[in-house]
């Protein structure tokens, strides 16, 4: 693991998986939020993005945490040697949405993007919600077998399998 994706559908708990395997291999972070967002929550200029993303991936060792760009995404997954995609159920995705929400009330989710509104972004992962099984779909897994044809692929799909992950597959 030098080079990991981790993606997945809104709220699925990529933030919080990746930041236990950044403190675990003591590889760099890179959410993309950050990168895709100002500080005031606008998005930034797709230039700016494109080469702060290609910028990362010619580097020796990063962790990856988010979606992006379409193009951006593949180019990810191709240049990853794993791949982590973390495919909880729908009704699981919208609780841990809204679990999000809910608390970002009182407090600002870890990781959330610096000056981002939790009700703008939680409104925003619900839309993005419903139009997932457009794109994480057979046709995606099939895609996805393909590109991890040279790297580790792990496909998540419970809460327990998140939780345990970083103990199970990362070596002390």
């Amino acid at each position: 693991m030098k080079k990991i994706a981790v993606f997945g559908k809104p709220g699925s708990g990529k933030s919080t998986l990746s930041k236990s395997l950044a403190a675990a291999t003591g590889i760099r972070l890179h959410a993309l939020d950050s990168i895709v967002y100002k500080k005031n929550g606008d998005r930034v200029d797709r230039h700016i993005y494109d080469t702060a993303h290609e910028n990362i991936l010619s580097s020796d060792n990063w962790i990856i945490d988010g979606f992006g760009p379409i193009e951006s995404f593949y180019k990810r997954l191709e240049a990853a040697d794993t791949l982590i995609y973390i495919d909880l159920p729908y009704p699981v995705s919208y609780w841990l949405v809204t679990k999000r929400f809910l608390k970002g009330a009182l407090v600002k989710p870890e990781g959330w993007p610096e000056g981002s509104s939790v009700v703008k972004g939680s409104l925003e992962s619900y839309r993005v919600l419903r139009l997932c099984p457009m794109f994480w779909n057979d046709e995606f897994t099939q895609k996805l077998d393909k590109l991890s044809a040279d790297a580790s692929l792990y496909v998540i799909r419970s809460i327990d399998e998140l939780n345990c992950f970083v103990g199970d597959n990362v070596k002390a």
